[in-house]
């Protein structure tokens, strides 16, 4: 079920930060000491009212095999992870719009330093660390309302089997 992330297999979720990505044309920056790619991400705020918050996010990994019970989802803003320690983690997704769409469930691998942006209304689990702790600088739009972010309990749990997690 896991699989490696690339832009195209995420896009019906989201959109992939990567420095690499060659979707974008990288331009000189920092007196010819950088390359920047630009608009990696379309963040977006359905909320005038609500604002930027700049999380961090400490996650540590989850015993294999994976049971997913809950998945989450943020209507009104895109929610976008940024790794600031190394390490892979995965991201399990769903299509949905009341209720996740578990049949069309994926699980992506993401490595290298990259990290993902969740549309507005992707249903996702909480991030999967694996191997050990990493530190996730995260950007939503909140205004403390039960639109930041709208759960669900799953009828059926989802069974993830991903490599480098520990085991209970």
């Amino acid at each position: 079920m896991v699989e490696p992330l690339t832009h195209q297999a995420f896009a019906p979720f989201g959109d992939v930060v990567a420095a690499d990505r060659e979707d974008r044309v990288a331009a000189a920056a920092n007196l010819g000491t950088a390359e920047r790619r630009d608009y990696l991400v379309d963040l977006v705020n359905a909320r005038p009212q609500a604002k930027l918050n700049v999380a961090c996010f400490r996650c540590r990994p989850f015993a294999q095999p994976l049971r997913l019970s809950v998945l989450e989802k943020h209507p009104a803003s895109t929610q976008l992870f940024v790794p600031m320690t190394p390490g892979a983690f995965l991201v399990v997704v769903a299509e949905g719009d009341d209720e996740p769409r578990l049949e069309t469930a994926r699980a992506f691998l993401v490595e290298g330093g990259r990290g993902v942006a969740y549309a507005p209304g992707t249903w996702h689990h909480p991030m999967i660390a694996l191997g050990g702790a990493i530190d996730f600088s995260c950007f939503v739009w909140e205004d403390g309302s039960p639109l930041d972010c709208v759960t669900t309990t799953l009828a059926e749990a989802l069974t993830v089997e991903f490599p480098g997690a520990r085991s209970d």
